[in-house]
């Protein structure tokens, strides 16, 4: 295969031959899907690019220049990328890094059409895990207490946004834990106290009205396996006690019952809620915290992980073509898969699998445009317009607004430096790297240099040399 096709990756990238440190951050390309997985140490003057030169990290995709991009110094020593004339550009976030722009974790660094994420590096690898498919250090970090707590009896307490795949984990504990009881759930908030209460615990007949026949509660039936109490910060405080006892002594009585039983029951429970600051505010009693987060187990949103999104959508998609018998295959245009990326998702989970299920369930292109991925999913381009050129990607000049993406028209994606405001992080980002040179930064945006001085006046940037 020749060294600058589509499908050449190296294993090993190359690293500059000096001033290769310990890394705090690597990019991880996730896009082609070729190139997944591979990831690059970022240091300082780091050059990104085809190039198998010594002080090239080599990225070998036919649309990434022999020198592409460069990592550059900004402020505060954070790392800004900046475009190196390459023939398809350089973009951070979406925006192009035709001047020094700054990054930080969970940036989406676009080169061609080569995507990657900025992250923690980590040694653990869960990319290929069914369950929780994904190789980002903070769900590599998950991972690693979920193995610690799974064997150990002890409560498990999950935390994390709606749809983070809370329910997942929990199972996934209890098949870990080697316990041979059931797996039981409850979900707290869909029940009120007194029928949480009859729930949990069981009743006796007559111990209510209503309560014409004794019932077994959820924690005698889990006997021997896991109860997963789920939005567990929803449960009443009269009911709290209740729990903590059964927690603490190991042992429950019915309602109208007198006499107290034995069981043996692992109990996970996750929630939505800030616990720590539901327990300041007395609406959640710090003991029953305390006992329920002996492991603790934070699941980060999407936002927070976003090199795990495309493993997500294949697993969802996976699971999607099982369920129906079908052989469904999805793939994204460059455009489209840097959309999906740089989504804000606040239904995680939910929102990937809303996605998989429009995508997997319409007749569109494959792979999936941009254009086709508005037609799916117009909440992924707020503000937006629809894109309608042939190939899906939005019009150099801009399109005619869309009712469903909010009707407003926005102007070109590339529109000329000079023709625009700079956002502060561009301006720093320019002025740091000439050297504070109000000179060099007039003629980089193409703009008188008493705009420049309004400019940083404006944004409060501290003026360095002056040259008038």
């Amino acid at each position: 295969m020749p060294r600058d096709g589509p499908g050449y990756q190296s294993t090993h990238p190359k690293a500059p031959a000096s001033g290769w440190t310990t890394p705090e951050q690597v990019l991880t390309l996730v896009h082609p899907p070729e190139l997944a997985g591979q990831s690059i140490p970022l240091s300082l003057n780091l050059t990104l690019g085809r190039s198998p030169e010594a002080d090239v990290a080599s990225i070998f995709h036919r649309t990434m220049s022999r020198r592409h991009a460069q990592l550059r110094s900004g402020l505060g020593g954070v790392l800004c990328l900046s475009d190196l004339g390459s023939k398809n550009g350089s973009k951070v976030n979406g925006k192009g890094a035709n001047m020094p722009v700054p990054f930080g974790g969970q940036a989406v660094i676009r080169l061609g059409d080569v995507l990657g994420v900025v992250d923690e590096p980590t040694d653990r690898r869960f990319g290929d895990d069914p369950v929780l498919p994904g190789a980002s250090a903070r769900m590599a970090r998950a991972r690693e207490q979920i193995e610690r707590a799974a064997a150990d009896p002890s409560p498990v307490l999950i935390l994390g946004e709606t749809g983070t795949g809370k329910e997942r984990l929990a199972r996934e504990v209890h098949e870990r834990s080697g316990r041979s009881g059931p797996y039981l759930t409850l979900n707290v908030a869909e029940l009120s106290p007194q029928l949480i209460e009859s729930e949990l615990f069981g009743h006796e007949r007559g111990a209510f009205t209503g309560a014409t026949t004794s019932k077994v509660g959820l924690f005698a039936a889990a006997h021997g396996g896991t109860l997963f109490l789920d939005e567990i910060g929803e449960l009443s405080l009269e009911l709290q006690p209740k729990l903590l006892r059964v927690l603490q002594e190991g042992e429950l009585r019915p309602l109208g019952g007198v006499q107290a039983r034995r069981i043996d029951v692992r109990i996970v429970a996750a929630t939505n809620r800030n616990l720590p600051e539901l327990v300041e505010t007395d609406a959640f009693r710090r003991d029953l915290y305390a006992r329920l987060a002996l492991w603790e187990v934070r699941l980060p949103p999407l936002r927070e992980r976003r090199q795990d999104i495309l493993p997500w959508i294949d697993a969802l998609l996976s699971a999607w073509n099982r369920q129906r018998g079908t052989r469904v295959e999805l793939g994204f245009l460059p455009d489209a898969a840097e959309r999906v990326l740089l989504g804000s998702w606040p239904d995680n989970l939910r929102g990937l699998d809303r996605l998989v299920h429009r995508l997997a369930s319409l007749e569109l292109q494959r792979p999936v445009s941009e254009r086709a991925l508005f037609d799916a999913m117009p909440e992924l381009f707020p503000g937006s317009v629809r894109p309608d050129a042939p190939d899906g990607s939005v019009p150099p000049g801009g399109a005619a607004s869309n009712s469903a993406a909010g009707g407003s028209t926005l102007p070109p994606r590339d529109e000329p430096l000079a023709a625009r405001r700079p956002s502060r992080e561009e301006l720093l980002a320019v002025y740091e790297a000439t050297g504070h040179s109000v000179r060099a930064t007039s003629k980089h945006f193409g703009k008188d240099r008493r705009q420049i001085y309004r400019w940083l006046e404006g944004f409060g940037i501290p003026r360095g040399r002056d040259e008038d």
